[in-house]
């Protein structure tokens, strides 16, 4: 293990700063709330954090409209605590990562600021401005994936400019080798500061068709009611994101970080035609990146780790990072169990992300088997909730604050929480499990040991193994080394005749193994070394 890049088969814990711990009473997390619990991401064992994004933000999206690129939003402290959370984080042995988005800006950034003023000004073609059909519509048909149409009209240029999300959030022309270089730099300020790298938002959006040739329609045939979940996935997003030559904007922003030793650079690819864009060889492209099926997936059935592995096999030797939840997803025991889920699945689901190959990405609050939050639409701070609720309550069930302590708001301020502490995280405290050897988050730290030891789930192939349904059992191998992970997927009691055999490493309590003959309780995970 010693020769892979420290990245390889890492555990990375993102850090959803806001709700992470308030150290001044404001009711938002900071940097110093999240310097004073690094003594806790510490024992979880990972090797690196994940920020949301910390710059200055007028938060119509929550820090992912970023109004400038070079400071550090208020709410979370200033440039001097993120250089003492480096500090203090490199002590400890845990990387730093930032969460960058450079795909588009605010509204509010001086660069449109400056866009929008003229056609002829120094940045007019920073951003990607087009004209208005005679009638007064948008350029072409395509379709932003927070509602609506993916433009509006500026009457200071009689134009209208593009916006893959929110109407506050302009797309940066990455055609433009100015704007190119100026988001670039982003990159090199940060590591040059002593960031160990990045997970960089949206990267199959970085560039689109400079002739703005409509969207496709997504086939009848194929559409499911992941596609009618939005009308912007109703259409292929072939022209305003997903191109092949996606992958010269990546090759640009790999090299600006390894211009710097030991960095990792890691993407979001939130659409399936992407991967082609941003993932190629090793040495071509980001050094990693992350797509959809597995955070989207909520069938708890064999098919959605097998056909994952399957679509990753096509990107040949490509490392990649593995996510079942993060920011902008239910969180996964309640996506997989529903609202009664209880510890049990959640324990089965951490054995089974931290025994996959890849790099792992661990979203704070999943080391507790928290389930989603259920708010209310006045409690509801997310875009994406003022705009679907009732059906969909968007983004916040999965952003409320960590639960450190019962006691008032879960000890995460003395103020007011920007959301409100979720009721549904009684009892699951990080102070309440820790005194708890049985807890999840104990088991998840017993995980995490058994991981860190063995060169074959950090960094071994992974082979599946025929099994009979409800089990789900595969082989990581390295080496000598071989590990076999099995996994009970229902919530009734599997037998399961085997002549595999071994050390039993980690066991949720109702998992038995012998010669020949299985018995795996409700969501057991059982994972052994087979001699």
């Amino acid at each position: 293990m010693a020769d892979a890049p420290w990245w390889r088969g890492a555990v990375v814990y993102q850090v959803y700063v806001r709700s992470f711990l308030d150290s001044d009473g404001d009711g938002h997390g900071d940097l110093p709330g999240l310097i004073s619990r690094l003594d806790y991401i510490k024992s979880l064992g990972v090797d690196a954090i994940w920020l949301s994004p910390i710059h200055p933000s007028p938060n119509r999206d929550w820090g992912y409209d970023v109004s400038d690129y070079e400071d550090v939003h208020p709410d979370y402290g200033t440039l001097a605590d993120f250089d003492a959370l480096l500090t203090a984080a490199h002590g400890c042995g845990i990387k730093v990562l930032l969460d960058e988005v450079l795909a588009h800006t605010s509204d509010e950034h001086p660069w449109f600021q400056e866009s929008l003023r003229s056609r002829d000004n120094p940045k007019s073609d920073w951003y990607v401005w087009a004209e208005t059909k005679p009638d007064g519509t948008p350029p072409n048909n395509w379709l932003a994936a927070f509602g609506g149409p993916g433009w509006s009209y500026q009457p200071a240029r009689r134009q209208h400019f593009h916006h893959r999300f929110l109407r506050q959030q302009p797309k940066l022309n990455w055609h433009n080798p100015d704007a190119r270089q100026a988001a670039l730099d982003v990159l090199d300020f940060w590591l040059k500061r002593g960031a160990d790298g990045f997970r960089l938002d949206t990267t199959n959006c970085y560039l689109h068709d400079p002739d703005l040739a409509d969207n496709p329609p997504e086939p009848m045939e194929s559409r499911t009611r992941w596609h009618w979940g939005h009308a912007a996935h109703l259409q292929r997003h072939l022209h305003d994101s997903n191109r092949p030559d996606n992958i010269t904007a990546m090759e640009a922003v790999r090299r600006t970080v390894e211009r710097h030793p030991d960095r990792f650079v890691f993407g979001e690819f939130f659409e399936e035609p992407a991967l082609s864009g941003g993932l190629a060889a090793p040495d071509v492209g980001l050094h990693s990146g992350y797509s959809f099926p597995l955070l989207i997936a909520s069938e708890l059935e064999r098919a959605f780790l097998t056909q994952h592995y399957q679509l990753l096999s096509e990107h040949a030797d490509h490392w990649p990072c593995i996510a079942f939840s993060n920011h902008d997803i239910v969180r996964t025991v309640t996506r997989f169990g529903g609202t009664n889920a209880g510890p049990k699945l959640a324990r089965m689901m951490l054995a089974l992300l931290l025994s996959l190959r890849g790099t792992i990405l661990l979203y704070q609050g999943e080391e507790l088997g928290l389930p989603e939050a259920d708010l209310t639409r006045d409690q509801l701070r997310d875009p994406m909730g003022d705009l679907y609720y009732p059906v969909a309550k968007g983004r916040d069930g999965c952003r409320t604050p960590m639960p450190w302590r019962p006691d008032r708001n879960f000890g995460f301020t003395s103020g007011t929480p920007w959301l409100p502490a979720a009721k549904e995280h009684v009892g699951l405290t990080v102070a309440e499990q820790e005194s708890d050897d049985g807890s999840t988050l104990n088991f998840a730290r017993r995980l995490m040991k058994v991981r860190n030891a063995s060169p074959a789930l950090r960094l071994g192939a992974l082979s599946f193994i025929d099994a009979p349904a409800p089990i789900l059992a595969y082989e990581r191998s390295e080496g000598d080394e071989r590990i076999v992970c099995v996994f009970n997927l229902s919530a009734a009691v599997v037998d399961w005749e085997t002549k595999l055999s071994g050390e039993t490493l980690a066991a949720t309590g109702e998992a038995e193994a012998e010669a020949g003959a299985w018995r795996l309780g409700p969501y057991a995970a059982h994972i052994v070394r087979v001699h």
